[in-house]
C-alpha cells in the first residue's frame, strides 16, 4: 500500500493472504477510506475494516456433467457469500474458463460496496466456475448448468443468496439454472435474477447495466457543464453490457465509434448506426457470433487489438473485463482526446491506468458506481417476484435511472478533488464503506 494512513491497514490485508486480484481491490478501497476509519473511533474498535476483509463463508464445488460424446466432464463451483450485512448475499455467476477463487473473492469484495451504493436492501456474494460456454452445445450448456445447480441449491434462496448473471450467463443459463432449482426444491421463489420473461424475470433488465453506465457517464458530463450529445463514444465488449450502452449513448446523442471482443475490435468511421446496433445485437445475442464476422458499411475490424488506440473519442466506456485498460492503453486515451472514463465492467482499469487518468484530470467513474445499474435492477426483480407483480419497462427504467443520479450524488458528496476535477473512485469507496460500516457497527459481533 502507498497510503500513509495511521491506522495500519497494510498489515492487516498481509494477514488475510489475499491473491493478487484480490489485493488489488482491497488495497485501492483502503486508500481511500482510510481517513475514514482514522476519524471514526467507532470503525475502529468494531473493527470494520477487517470485518469486510473476509468473508462470511467461501464455497467451493466440484461440477460433474456429460458432454454432447458420452464422455464425463469435472469443473470446480463456488460461491463466495461475502456479507449479508444490509441484506441477502447478491451477486452474479460468472462461467469463463480462467475464473479463479481468486477472481471471485476480487469481484464479491467489489459488490459489497457497489450494492451498498444502490441503496437497496441487498448484501454482497459473486460465484461462478471455470467452464468455458463457448463453443458448447446448447444440451452441453444446460447439463452443466443442472449439474451446478445441484450443489448451490443447497446454499441458495429467496432471502439467503440471490444469485444472478455475469459473463458466460445469460438469460439462457439463468433459465437452465433456475429450471433446475424449481425441480429439486419445488419452490417458485424468484431465488435468481435476470431470468427469461416466462419465468419471472424483468423488463428493462436485459438493458440496466449498459443504460446505468451511461446515465452514469451522462451525470458526470452534467456536473461538469457539458452532456452526451454530440459525444464521440469508445466503448469495448460486444456482450449485453456493451451493447445497451451503445443504444443509449446513441439515444442520447452520442456517436459510437468502437466496439470489441476477444478476438479483436471493430472501428466505424463515422459511427455506428442504429441499424447496425440492432443487427449487431441480433448477431451477437441470438446467433452468439464474433465480430471478426460482422460486416457492415463504413466498419473496420482489427484483430487481436483492443479498441483504445484505434480512434479519436471524447468519452471511453470500458465494458468487457477486468484490467483490461492497463497503464499504455490509458495513455492511448488521453492521447486521444478522452475526458470521460465511466466503466461498465467491474474494475476493467488498473491501478495504474487510474493514476494516469487522476494526473491527467480526466473524469473518472469506478465500476462500482457507474456499473451499479445491473445489480440495482436485479433487486427490482426481487421486488417484483415478492410481490407477484409485473413492472413495465418504463418502470423499471425510471427507478433504475433515479438509483443512478442518487449514486452520482453520494459520490459527489464523499469526493475530493484531484487536479480541479472530482475524484469519483475515493467518492464511490467512501460512500458504500460508510453505509456498510455502519451498518456493522449496528448489529454488533
Amino acid at each position: 500500500m502507498t497510503s500513509t494512513c495511521s491506522y495500519e491497514l497494510g498489515s492487516l490485508i498481509d494477514a488475510v493472504k489475499p491473491g493478487p486480484l484480490y489485493r488489488a481491490a482491497i488495497e485501492e478501497v483502503a486508500e481511500s477510506i482510510c481517513p475514514v476509519i482514522e476519524n471514526n473511533k467507532v470503525y475502529q474498535k468494531a473493527r470494520v475494516f477487517e470485518r469486510l476483509l473476509i468473508p462470511d463463508r467461501v464455497i467451493r464445488f466440484r461440477v460433474e456433467w456429460v458432454n454432447d460424446a458420452g464422455g464425463v466432464e469435472v469443473d470446480f463451483g463456488w460461491r463466495i457469500e461475502h456479507t449479508n450485512v444490509l441484506g441477502p448475499y447478491k451477486g452474479g455467476l460468472r462461467f469463463h474458463p480462467e475464473v479463479t477463487e481468486d477472481t471471485l473473492h476480487f469481484l464479491a469484495y467489489e459488490q459489497c460496496f457497489k450494492n451498498a451504493l444502490t441503496g437497496q436492501p441487498i448484501g454482497a456474494g459473486k460465484g461462478g466456475s471455470n467452464f468455458d460456454p463457448k463453443g458448447k452445445s446448447d444440451n452441453e450448456v444446460m447439463r452443466f448448468c443442472q449439474a451446478f445447480m445441484r450443489e448451490l441449491h443447497r446454499h441458495i434462496g429467496a432471502s439467503v443468496d440471490v444469485p444472478a448473471g455475469d459473463i458466460g450467463v445469460g438469460g439462457r443459463e439463468i433459465g437452465y439454472l433456475y429450471g433446475q432449482y424449481m425441480k429439486i426444491t419445488k419452490r417458485r421463489d424468484g431465488v435468481m435474477t435476470g431470468k427469461p420473461l416466462g419465468l419471472g424475470g424483468l423488463l428493462g433488465r436485459n438493458e440496466a447495466t449498459g443504460y446505468g453506465t451511461v446515465t452514469f457517464a451522462e451525470e458526470m458530463l452534467k456536473h461538469a457543464g457539458d452532456s452526451m450529445d454530440g459525444k464521440r463514444v469508445m466503448i469495448s465488449g460486444s456482450g449485453n453490457v456493451a451493447l445497451y450502452a451503445a443504444e443509449l449513448a446513441m439515444e442520447k446523442g452520442g456517436c459510437v465509434v468502437t466496439m470489441s471482443d476477444s478476438g479483436g475490435s471493430v472501428s466505424f468511421s463515422k459511427g455506428m448506426t442504429s441499424e447496425q446496433l440492432e443487427e449487431l445485437i441480433e448477431f451477437k445475442e441470438v446467433e452468439r457470433g464474433r465480430l471478426k464476422d460482422f460486416k457492415g458499411k463504413g466498419m473496420s475490424y482489427h484483430p487481436e487489438a483492443r479498441p483504445w488506440s484505434l480512434v479519436d473519442a471524447d468519452v471511453a466506456l470500458p465494458c468487457a473485463t477486468q484490467l483490461e485498460v492497463e497503464k499504455d492503453d490509458a495513455g492511448a486515451l488521453v492521447d486521444r482526446g478522452v475526458k470521460v472514463v465511466a466503466e461498465g465492467a467491474n474494475m476493467p482499469c488498473t491501478h495504474q491506468a487510474r493514476a494516469v487518468f487522476h494526473k491527467k484530470g480526466i473524469l473518472f467513474g469506478p465500476g462500482k458506481a457507474a456499473n451499479a445499474g445491473g445489480v440495482a435492477t436485479s433487486c427490482f426483480e426481487m421486488h417484483q417476484n415478492a410481490s407477484h407483480s409485473a413492472w413495465t419497462k418504463e418502470r423499471t427504467l425510471e427507478k433504475l435511472h433515479g438509483v443512478m443520479v442518487d449514486i452520482h450524488e453520494q459520490c459527489i458528496a464523499q469526493a475530493p478533488m484531484v487536479n480541479g476535477v472530482v475524484d469519483y473512485g475515493v467518492g464511490a469507496d467512501r460512500g458504500g464503506f460508510v453505509k456498510l460500516a455502519d451498518a456493522i457497527v449496528a448489529m454488533g459481533v
